[in-house]
């Protein structure tokens, strides 16, 4: 699977997460895990296995394109498998703790 990710420097008055290009998330298709800088892409390998409703195969084009973003800035990765980060939760939570919390954050943000 080729990664789809492509950097992406600011220009003009973009400045809100809608501006941004399918091409600098993770998850193009579901606009998750933006990856604009080193820090967003230490961001998303740490939530990787947090991401809820994307298919294995989101989640291995999200592995080459957390690859390639970490590569461009510089960001060391020791996997090299999309399993080794988004199989087991690193925090002892299940999968349905997980997805139940992402819900309420995303009914938060809504409700805001």
């Amino acid at each position: 699977m080729r990664a789809t990710w492509k950097p992406h420097t600011k220009h003009g008055d973009l400045t809100g997460r809608a501006d941004l290009p399918d091409s600098v998330f993770a998850y193009p298709k579901k606009r998750k895990e933006p990856m604009t800088d080193a820090s967003h892409v230490r961001n998303a390998i740490a939530r990787f296995d947090q991401v809820i409703d994307v298919s294995d195969a989101e989640r291995a084009q999200a592995f080459e394109n957390i690859k390639s973003a970490a590569h461009h800035y510089v960001v060391e990765m020791s996997e090299s498998e999309w399993e080794e980060l988004g199989r087991t939760p690193k925090t002892g939570r299940t999968a349905a703790d997980r997805r139940s919390s992402a819900r309420k954050a995303a009914d938060t943000r809504k409700s805001r």
